[in-house]
């Protein structure tokens, strides 16, 4: 049985920060961050699905396994998703879109993913259905997570990405998937809601049992039913913000898997997506042992 299974397509990414101008593209995605993230942390059979480039196939799969990552699920298609990041000082960002790849169908899961114990979806640009996540949800016993950023974005004129709320669609995937994680601006956008404690609550009434909304450096917040934990940032530099939700995401769920309760499980994911706040790209250390350091801090012990 594998612990962890991500869905959805890697992206190679431009990235322009107050502090970080990146040398070309870098790596990153929503569900490849996580499985990294998750086996850095130690998480035991971790595996990815997705769509890459002919152009970068030999580069993701020397990124992907040298962190014991199982990639069977990668399908090697025509081209390779990517935007160009533009950070300003408040953090805000534009998203340019570089390169768009190929959705992800059902036959493209490996039918040995599907015994895990938690399935992501990450999607970053459309590319999981509602219906492959469906017949996951009918055909795996897993816990489904869902990173829902693919799903409120559409490209606008000029290749400027652009996003876009659907309550009908957020109900559906409420319904679907046992947690589900936004940021603060894709939890307004899908919940129609202005206030994050609303969203989040909001979420988990409409069907998810575990509501995530992480809000950059004020924290997070998670909902369980009726009940929510509030979870504080670690303070420290933010020079580049990309992926700190997807390493937030996989930190999550390596704790989860254990069997720590909810308030450990925010600490530890928030303490990992601090280090990686730090870094630009996939190839930097997220130690265990400074991340349960930082932990403690957020504890206060």
């Amino acid at each position: 049985m594998y612990n962890l299974v991500c869905i959805g397509n890697p992206v190679y990414d431009e990235i322009i920060t107050p502090y970080v101008r990146t040398e070309g593209r870098v790596l990153s995605g929503c569900s490849t961050n996580a499985c990294l993230a998750a086996r850095k942390l130690g998480l035991p059979r971790v595996g990815f699905v997705g769509c890459i480039g002919r152009d970068r196939e030999a580069r993701f799969r020397r990124e992907m396994t040298q962190y014991g990552v199982d990639i069977r699920g990668m399908k090697v298609v025509s081209s390779t998703g990517g935007f160009r990041l533009i950070y300003d000082d408040r953090g805000d960002r534009t998203l340019d879109v570089l390169g768009v790849s190929e959705e992800i169908h059902l036959e493209d899961v490996p039918r040995e993913f599907l015994d895990s114990r938690v399935i992501l979806f990450g999607p970053i640009l459309g590319e999981v259905s509602v219906e492959t996540i469906s017949f996951i949800r009918g055909h795996s016993k897993a816990e489904l997570f869902l990173d829902p950023q693919g799903f409120v974005r559409e490209i606008g004129p000029k290749g400027r990405i652009r996003e876009v709320g659907d309550l009908s669609k957020t109900k559906a995937l409420c319904g679907l998937v046992d947690i589900i994680k936004p940021n603060e601006h894709e939890a307004r956008l899908m919940v129609d809601h202005e206030d994050p404690f609303v969203a989040v609550r909001l979420l988990a009434e409409w069907g998810a049992e575990l509501a995530i909304v992480t809000l950059a450096e004020r924290g997070s917040i998670i909902a369980k039913g009726r009940n929510m934990v509030r979870i504080h940032a670690y303070e420290t530099l933010a020079k580049d913000p990309t992926g700190a939700g997807d390493t937030y995401a996989g930190a999550f769920i390596t704790k989860y898997l254990e069997g720590s309760d909810l308030y450990h499980c925010g600490l530890f994911a928030s303490a990992a997506a601090s280090i990686k706040v730090e870094n630009t790209g996939p190839d930097f250390v997220l130690d265990i042992g400074e991340v349960n350091r930082r932990m403690k801090v957020l504890a206060g012990d």
